[in-house]
C-alpha cells in the first residue's frame, strides 16, 4: 500500500513540475507576478536612492565639503550595489529586470537637507522591504529570505542616519564654522 501511496504522490509531484516542451526539456520556474512586482519596485527605490546620494556627493564637492562628498559617493555605488543584486536574484530566476524611471536630479540647500533627507528616505525604505517580505513570506520564502540581507542593510543606514541627526542637534545649523566642524568630525 506503501509503494502505492508514494507512487501517487510522485506523480503529483510531477505533474506540479514546470511543463515539459516538446523537446523533453523542462521550462524553469520564474518568480510569481507578485515576488516580481515587489523586487521590481525595491529596484525603482535603489537606483533612487544611488541619483540622491549622487547627487548629495555633487553637492558637497561644489561647496568644498570634502569628507561628506566621499562619504555619500560611497553611498551611491553602495546602492548600486544592492540594485545589481536584485537585478542578479531576478536573472537567477529567468525575470528579465524591469529598471522603471525614477527621479535622477536632486537639489540641496545644505548638509542638514541632505542627511535629513537621508534619513527619511532610508526609513522609507526600510519600510518597504519590510511589507515586502511580509507579504512575501507565506508565498515566496525564498525571496523573503533573500531580502533579509537587505534588510539588515536598511536598518543599518537608519540607524546611521538617525545618529547623524542626532549630532547635528548638538551644532547651530545657521552657524557655517560648527557645520564644517560637525562635517569633519563625522564624516
Amino acid at each position: 500500500m506503501e509503494i502505492k501511496k508514494f507512487s501517487q504522490d510522485r506523480e503529483a509531484q510531477r505533474k506540479q513540475m514546470s511543463p515539459i516542451k516538446s523537446s523533453g526539456v523542462v521550462t524553469p520556474d520564474k518568480l510569481s507576478e507578485e515576488s516580481i512586482s515587489l523586487l521590481t519596485d525595491r529596484l525603482k527605490d535603489e537606483y533612487t536612492a544611488h541619483y540622491f546620494y549622487r547627487s548629495a556627493a555633487n553637492w558637497c564637492k561644489n561647496v568644498n565639503y570634502k569628507k561628506a562628498a566621499d562619504f555619500f559617493e560611497a553611498e551611491a555605488n553602495s546602492e548600486l550595489e544592492h540594485a545589481k543584486k536584485l537585478q542578479e536574484y531576478m536573472d537567477d530566476w529567468n525575470v528579465k529586470p524591469v529598471i522603471q524611471s525614477t527621479e535622477t536630479n536632486h537639489d540641496f540647500t545644505n548638509l542638514v537637507d541632505i542627511i535629513s533627507g537621508a534619513y527619511k528616505m532610508e526609513y522609507s525604505l526600510l519600510q518597504a522591504y519590510n511589507q515586502s517580505s511580509s507579504s512575501l513570506f507565506m508565498n515566496d520564502l525564498t525571496t523573503f529570505d533573500f531580502l533579509t540581507d537587505f534588510r539588515e542593510l536598511q536598518k543599518q543606514a537608519v540607524i546611521e542616519y538617525s545618529d547623524l541627526l542626532n549630532a547635528l542637534n548638538l551644532v547651530d545649523y545657521n552657524d557655517k564654522f560648527q557645520i564644517l566642524y560637525f562635517e569633519q568630525t563625522y564624516f
